[in-house]
């Protein structure tokens, strides 16, 4: 099936008449992990419920996977993956990099999927049609850059401290031989790769609501997504992303050592 565009704005719109008004307000955050910290704010929860009112008013024999308010009917063909605010974090914190994210999945391949960044008044989507970008500087296509060697190439990771013992040594090795490193965004480096302005992002420990909407959006740009093993990447894990298949194949033998 495809997903029209004007369905997927009226989900940022939606989306943005939630996260907007509770952007830098100071409203009250909670932690959803005991000794650590996992964020949860309003924002969150009731961008969730308004897109999942949306999804369920149109599509009402779809499942859906929602971050805060779970899953439901999941045993469908269809099911749309629901981040409503993907880098709590820095929303929390007053930076306009993170983004809601909605993905459709059937039989288990993502295939369509949407990134809304509303402050910044930006929309990356993927459907049928290709991958595009709507906002400052007019609707475009999207295109990955053809990097293909790994001293050629951008790297984002959320931070390397999510890389664990072994892993972080292969990390750290994997870092030293790219051009350039950078840490956070969250979601949006995952968008700048689809926009040709990043070239990999390897990120452990994602869950399905992470990942589940930009792999269409990586995808018909050009790039690929994999877990880190080369597997595929709609039930999250460590994932790997990058703008070619030479720089995917890369990176990928870089991060095992």
């Amino acid at each position: 099936m495809d997903v029209s565009i004007d369905f997927m704005r009226r989900i940022a719109q939606a989306a943005a008449a939630e996260t907007l008004p509770r952007f830098r307000a100071q409203g009250a955050v909670a932690n959803k992990e005991k000794g650590s910290f996992d964020p949860v704010t309003e924002a969150d929860r009731e961008t969730e419920r308004a897109i999942r009112a949306l999804i369920s008013a149109e599509y009402p024999d779809h499942g859906i996977l929602g971050e805060e308010h779970g899953s439901e009917n999941t045993s469908s063909r269809h099911v749309w993956v629901i981040d409503p605010i993907d880098g709590t974090r820095a929303f929390i914190s007053g930076l306009p990099v993170w983004g809601t994210l909605v993905g459709l999945t059937v039989d288990g391949d993502a295939v369509a999927g949407m990134m809304a960044q509303p402050f910044t008044g930006e929309l990356f989507y993927a459907n049928a049609s290709g991958s595009h970008y709507e906002g400052p500087g007019g609707p475009r296509k999207l295109s990955t850059r053809k990097t293909t060697r790994l001293d050629e190439a951008t790297l984002f990771t959320t931070t390397p401290a999510l890389f664990k013992g072994e892993a972080r040594t292969r990390y750290n090795s994997f870092e030293s031989q790219v051009q350039l490193a950078r840490y956070g965004v969250d979601c949006y480096a995952f968008a700048m790769i689809a926009s040709g302005s990043v070239d990999i992002v390897a990120d452990p420990g994602l869950k399905p609501y992470d990942i589940v909407a930009l792999i269409p959006i990586i995808e018909k740009a050009g790039g690929v997504v994999t877990t880190f093993d080369g597997g595929p990447a709609e039930k999250g894990g460590d994932v790997l992303a990058a703008a070619t298949p030479e720089l995917h194949a890369a990176a990928m033998a870089a991060l095992r050592g």
